[in-house]
């Protein structure tokens, strides 16, 4: 019998089908009326912190620290579980 010692890619491989991955693109038509595909690659610029032209620092939005954004060369897929997480720890008290 084999195990998945023995085949390591195949339990990455089980692991990733079970997140919820979109593209930008595939996102924005996920939460249309609520996010454009214009306001997700804002919030992925913002993600990290960063540094103004006087080298003020400015934080990021903490969406990268979340896990949410997975970046394969150039290609940006977003972990939607982790995006819903992000977001419900954004929330305002009410």
């Amino acid at each position: 019998m084999q195990d998945s010692t023995h085949f390591p890619n195949r339990r990455a491989r089980r692991q990733l089908a079970q997140k919820r991955l979109a593209t930008v693109a595939q996102a924005a038509q996920q939460y249309d009326g609520v996010f454009t595909e214009s306001a997700i690659r804002d919030m992925i610029f913002k993600a990290e912190d960063r540094f103004n032209s006087r080298g003020d620092r400015i934080p990021g939005n903490g969406m990268a620290e979340a896990g949410v954004i997975l970046r394969i060369g150039r290609k940006v897929i977003l972990d939607l579980d982790a995006f819903d997480a992000w977001l419900d720890s954004r929330k305002v008290g009410a």
